[in-house]
């Protein structure tokens, strides 16, 4: 299952479990791109249905699992990645409907998507989940607070999480993404001139990530290659927080 699917680190995602072999069950509030990716993921061979949600929707998030388990016979694996980045603003100056929204999204729609996700995995007798969280779950970033706020939210409830769950055959882990190149990103380098280079410049890389590139970890994340790792936060950022 993967949220925030019909675009960036969500469709590539979900092209990847595909292309692995993967039944899908994808969801996004963009019920017409979503379901283009569905469709997408389906001509390279496997099963693979869309369910409209937004994950800070309670009652949607039980609808989405109950449709996956209903469709697929279970749940395996679940890459709970529905994220939005917010205004720009410091502080004293931002918004509270801001603010809880993006918290809403960011972090409440990843405990609810658990919540309702671990107990079809552990019918199943484990699995495994991946939440996104963000360079901006390690580090800060002035003028996004709420942003910060809610992916350090993400990583600490994924090592709660995973300790819960160590002993029950689920492990859950986060992806913590540098700058990638997505639709989010070009969002921000188009309203501010000049940012893209300066982007690429923070990069110790040199460049901006790509979305395949996350999407290759949390599969990894997922893979019995991982087996031994649970509670763990990822960096798939180029070397941004090794500075």
């Amino acid at each position: 299952m993967v949220t925030g699917a019909s675009a960036g680190i969500g469709r590539a995602t979900a092209l990847a479990f595909a292309r692995a072999g993967a039944h899908l069950a994808l969801a996004d509030v963009d019920a017409e791109r979503g379901a283009e990716v569905a469709a997408e993921a389906a001509a390279l061979g496997v099963r693979s249905v869309f369910v409209a949600t937004d994950v800070a929707d309670e009652a949607a998030v039980g609808r989405l699992v109950d449709a996956t388990v209903e469709e697929f016979g279970g749940l395996d694996f679940a890459f709970n990645n529905a994220g939005i980045e917010g205004a720009t603003a410091m502080t004293a100056d931002a918004a509270r409907a801001d603010w809880d929204r993006v918290l809403a999204v960011n972090l409440t729609g990843v405990w609810l998507c658990m919540r309702a996700e671990l107990p079809a995995m552990l019918r199943r007798g484990g699995g495994a989940i991946v939440n996104c969280a963000s360079v901006a779950g390690l580090v800060g970033f002035a003028g996004s607070g709420p942003y910060v706020a809610s992916k350090h939210g993400v990583v600490g409830l994924t090592k709660a999480t995973a300790l819960e769950y160590a002993t029950a055959g689920v492990r859950v882990n986060a992806v913590c993404p540098g700058v990638i190149d997505t639709e989010m990103v070009r969002r921000f380098t188009r309203a501010v001139p000049g940012s893209e280079e300066q982007l690429r410049a923070a990069e110790p890389v040199g460049r901006l990530g790509r979305a395949e590139e996350v999407a290759d970890a949390v599969l990894w994340l997922c893979g019995d290659r991982s087996g031994f790792v649970t509670g763990h936060a990822l960096a798939v950022d180029g070397g941004y927080v090794a500075r």
